[in-house]
């Protein structure tokens, strides 16, 4: 009797550290960044909508550092030098507008990567699967924002346009290459610069024209480089685990 023919399962992908290290760190900072706002937005309704949003960047966060490692530890015991996020996330909130403009810049480009990362079979697609769909709401949201307040009263114009310019140069770092995250980038970079463009000429703003590459332009923190805000964010983030190693409740 011939014994029935097998088919072996397919071997998963190695998760890729370093780049589940970098995406994980993008949404935990900049999910503590909006948590920042509890107590402090403008009106009830953005109390609500920026924790949510900020919500789905921590669950994302924590699916992309568990790949990684434990989760706990790598968001609560790393050092300063070993978190990979981009600098743009790390901005301080500053007024509402800032805030507004660092997730129009950030959910877009998160929004264009997810999406391609969830047409492909790699380790990080059915993640980005789901996270497309919530990134979608995050973009949206700022980019109606950005149109209130660009075409809004001449206060909102002008602190609009101040924070598109002030966190322009923080932009270019989202288009280097992270390894094991294959998407095509240049393509990515343009439709970003597309879109961004769009929304900003239909809030009544022009599109900063300082560098976002180069010698004048930021962008070391994917190498663990970060700015001085970073160093007081996450001391504050990480007091309670460090006071109470081992505690639980």
């Amino acid at each position: 009797m011939t014994a029935p023919e097998t088919t072996a399962a397919p071997t998963p992908s190695p998760v890729p550290i370093a780049a589940a290290l970098a995406l994980g760190d993008d949404a935990l900072v900049l999910s503590h960044r909006l948590g920042e706002w509890a107590g402090h937005a403008p009106v009830l309704e953005e109390e609500v909508a920026l924790a949510n949003i900020a919500l789905d960047l921590l669950g994302q966060a924590r699916l992309l550092l568990s790949m990684a490692g434990d989760e706990d530890e790598l968001a609560y015991l790393r050092e300063e030098r070993a978190f990979r996020n981009l600098q743009l996330v790390e901005q301080e909130n500053g007024d509402f507008a800032h805030t507004i403009v660092r997730q129009l810049y950030f959910s877009t480009y998160q929004h264009l990567l997810y999406a391609e990362l969830a047409a492909g079979d790699g380790p990080f697609a059915p993640l980005a699967a789901k996270a497309v769909k919530e990134v979608a709401y995050h973009r949206d949201h700022a980019e109606q924002w950005t149109l209130r307040l660009g075409d809004g009263t001449e206060e909102s114009h002008e602190r609009t346009r101040r924070a598109c310019e002030a966190l322009w140069r923080f932009t270019g770092e989202m288009f280097q290459p992270v390894e094991a995250v294959d998407v095509d980038r240049e393509r990515m970079e343009a439709a970003w610069l597309a879109s961004v463009g769009e929304v900003l000429r239909r809030a009544t703003l022009t599109v900063p024209e300082g560098p976002r590459t180069g010698a004048w332009a930021a962008g070391a923190g994917r190498q663990g480089l970060h700015t001085e805000s970073f160093g007081r964010m996450l001391a504050e983030m990480q007091h309670l685990h460090r006071s109470h190693p081992g505690a639980s409740w």
